[in-house]
């Protein structure tokens, strides 16, 4: 879906998910602004009347043909951009969750040119934003430690 880029009236919730496929990432090559033929994590706006869970659960199908399970919230962060008069271009407010495939099968949807699954060894090769790298490290924190149990412990 295109993004309108006359003066935003208010932020744009957008939802995202790292996807975690045998130890590797998907990453998107995204077709329209913002960042338009960079690569990133799949997702995409919510829409009205869609909670959060069902909105990165259509967008990761969208966009990766996967079916997914969703899991926890890795974190909640504004993206603001600013065009050449430093007018705000994109305001959104954005929400990324761990997710792991259920069904489907990896091709690059309508939003997408392409798509990948990556090693996070080779994420550098992908010019992705740091912010992009830094949600990707922590899912993949998170996600190691949902392997080791929820328990940590007593004492």
């Amino acid at each position: 879906m295109e993004v309108d880029t006359n003066d935003p009236e208010r932020p744009v919730i957008g939802v995202g998910g790292v996807i975690l496929l045998e130890g590797q990432v998907v990453l998107v090559r995204r077709r329209f602004e913002p960042l338009a033929g960079r690569w990133s994590l799949p997702g995409g706006m919510l829409e009205v009347g869609e909670t959060l869970e069902a909105g990165v659960s259509r967008e990761m199908t969208e966009e990766t043909g996967l079916e997914i399970e969703v899991g926890p919230v890795i974190e909640v962060f504004d993206r603001i951009t600013y065009d050449k008069s430093q007018r705000v271009q994109f305001h959104f407010v954005l929400v990324d969750y761990l997710c792991w495939p259920s069904g489907g099968q990896l091709q690059a949807g309508s939003d997408v040119d392409r798509v990948v699954l990556a090693a996070p060894s080779d994420l550098q090769d992908y010019n992705l934003t740091e912010k992009v790298t830094e949600v990707i490290g922590r899912a993949l924190d998170l996600a190691q430690k949902a392997t080791k149990g929820l328990s940590v412990g007593s004492g």
